[in-house]
């Protein structure tokens, strides 16, 4: 009976040479796209400093700003600050009062969490005056008058009165009205242009993961339906938006019409690096009446908490990202109250992520069993295999094929139920992968040696930049790396070598796998590689227990031979199979024939 012993001397040779040619193509593309990168970068900063927004350049849309003429306004409450500014009547500084943004320089989440603030945030409307003049609220300086919980910014323009009235309230909320006395004197218009330029700032550690989560999000059919859109460009000028926002991976600011956007259009663009992850730009138009501008919104900035997102009644808690149809199911539905529940016990964020690959693993338990099984008894007939391929080793391959499938036909051998556990395992992974990035209440929770288990752990710093890798090396990614290729050695010992040549080794690519899986998990959640690295270390333990404690070799050889005695029927699967193959096979003599008529 073949044993498995792992790697021999040609395979390690062949897994070299891959992985020489594999981090030698890193290598070249990095190169290559770290000298378009610096390209873009240049580029992004020239268009950086044009597009600013500092306070002389305001003097310049508007020459009777001066600096004594800017005002500012606050209101506050326990989960939001605003500052007002008189320039434009717009919200100029937000901070969530109960969350705390990560700082690079101490490497700690001790820093003001401010969503808006230096100008990152610029909004207003736009119109024609009836001499075709462009008015734009922006340009406009507004008085502001504070009452309790409320701000009225009032300006004036030849003659027509246009306030901006702001309150504050409960839940993450600032009401936002448009009143305007006046301005039929001034336009004719029946819409009004409102324009929103938004810089979404680095609130996280890591900068990639945040960066590929803002991005434009809004509903539309009557807060019925969601969309989102992480291009460059975003087109919805056939629906009506009922609200637009920019979500970052936990945190989002939203503006609600209450009669809706129409015509939105927005692009967006990277920023490689700086304070800033992403600018982005809307324009929606809004309905005037009368060409009077009297129109209510609200404001939202909030943290992506999903009982707080599903409060609002808004379709608000598709924001978060936890992914389409049954994967979004499984998050929602599944892991979130699954970790509720354990973190109520009152253990921490890290133990709370093994008990749940506790349990997921006993849920998935009778289908590694089978799988496992199924290895037993392909290890057993091996035997078998290799005395059909040696027979029939210059044999038609189509052939071969055909007996190969006939000894596990007769053995009782399904190989279509070993793809069953992976088939399984991949909608949970999807699940797991958009889980652990963008769930608030790992925000912040340390485990061990990881400050954050939302981002990387990066203990291990290097003195430079590893193509693809980073500047630094994640434990758990690494730990995790090492117990998947442990894993891989172990069940690798019953997969068929490739008896055509030419045919790639697919235990070498088995190897290279674990190997590049260090690539991707050393830049993502650490509370992922914590979970993976559980996973597969039951995974050993499990492979140990029913190799030496449940399964008996012995009694599956029997089992097989009893098998092979009875009566076999062909399944449909089987039974296609084999039509197939034998039609493969007809053509394949026909084709042969007409080569020797000719």
């Amino acid at each position: 009976m073949q044993q498995n012993n792992g790697l021999d001397k040609s395979q390690i040779i062949s897994f070299a040479v891959l992985c020489l040619v594999l981090f030698g193509f890193m290598f070249y593309f990095q190169n290559k796209q770290s000298k378009e990168e610096q390209v873009k970068a240049e580029q992004q900063k020239t268009e950086q400093v044009k597009n600013a927004v500092k306070p002389s350049q305001a003097n310049n849309i508007n020459p009777n700003v001066t600096p004594n003429a800017i005002q500012t306004a606050n209101l506050s409450n326990k989960e939001l600050k605003v500052e007002f500014n008189s320039l434009g009547g717009q919200v100029s500084k937000v901070e969530l009062a109960e969350y705390k943004a990560y700082d690079h320089k101490t490497d700690k989440a001790d820093l003001p969490l401010y969503l808006i603030t230096k100008n990152n945030s610029n909004y207003g409307f736009q119109f024609k005056d009836k001499t075709g003049k462009v008015i734009n609220t922006k340009d406009l300086v507004f008085s502001p008058t504070v009452n309790g919980n409320a701000v009225t910014m009032t300006a004036n323009y030849n003659g027509a009165v246009i306030q901006f009235i702001y309150t504050l309230l409960p839940k993450y909320t600032l009401d936002f009205k448009v009143r305007t006395q006046g301005l039929a004197k001034i336009t004719s218009d029946n819409k009004a242009d409102f324009i929103w330029d938004y810089n979404v700032r680095n609130l996280e550690k890591g900068r990639a993961q945040e960066q590929s989560h803002s991005e434009f999000s809004y509903a539309f059919n009557n807060y019925k339906d969601y969309d989102y859109d992480g291009r460059t460009t975003m087109e919805e000028e056939k629906e009506t938006l009922n609200w637009i926002g920019v979500k970052q991976q936990f945190f989002a600011s939203v503006i609600e019409s209450k009669t809706g956007f129409t015509q939105s259009k927005g692009n967006q663009e990277t920023v490689e690096e700086g304070e800033y992850l992403k600018k982005l730009n809307y324009e929606g138009f809004v309905q005037m009446t009368g060409s009077e501008l009297n129109q209510d919104f609200t404001w939202y900035f909030m943290p992506l908490d999903l009982p707080l997102l599903k409060s609002y009644d808004k379709n608000f808690d598709e924001i978060l990202p936890l992914g389409w149809s049954f994967i979004g199911w499984m998050n929602r539905g599944f892991f979130i109250p699954m970790y509720n529940i354990i973190a109520d016990w009152g253990l921490t964020a890290g133990w709370v992520i093994f008990l749940m690959t506790i349990i997921v693993k006993l849920i998935l338990s009778p289908i590694m069993y089978k799988q496992h099984k199924l290895s037993a008894m392909m290890r057993v007939i091996r035997p078998e295999i290799d005395e059909v391929n040696a027979k029939l080793k210059d044999a038609d391959p189509m052939k071969k094929q055909q007996a190969t499938m006939e000894v596990y036909r007769k053995a009782g051998v399904n190989q279509m139920a070993g793809c069953l556990p992976a088939l399984v395992q991949i909608p949970i992974f999807y699940a797991l992968f958009r889980f652990f990035p963008n769930f608030i209440d790992l925000r912040g929770k340390g485990f061990w040696f990881a400050k954050d288990l939302t981002a990387y752990d990066d203990l291990i710093k290097l003195p430079f930049k590893v193509p693809f890798l980073g500047d630094h090396l994640s434990i758990f990614a690494l730990a995790c790396t090492i117990v998947i290729l442990i894993y891989t050695i172990m069940t690798s010992g019953n997969m068929q070598q490739p008896q055509q040549e030419g045919m790639p080794n697919m235990k070498v690519l088995m190897y290279i796998f674990p190997v590049t899986f260090l690539f991707f998990l050393n830049t993502s959640a650490s509370g992922l590689s914590w979970y993976y690295f559980v996973s597969n270390a039951i995974n050993i333990l499990i492979i140990l227990v029913i190799k030496y404690v449940i399964l008996d070799e012995k009694k599956i050889h029997a089992q097989i031979q009893a098998n092979k005695e009875k009566p076999k029927t062909e399944g449909k699967f089987q039974k296609r199979m084999r039509e197939m193959m034998e039609k493969a096979q007809e053509q394949q003599k026909y084709q042969e024939q007409q080569r020797k008529k000719k």
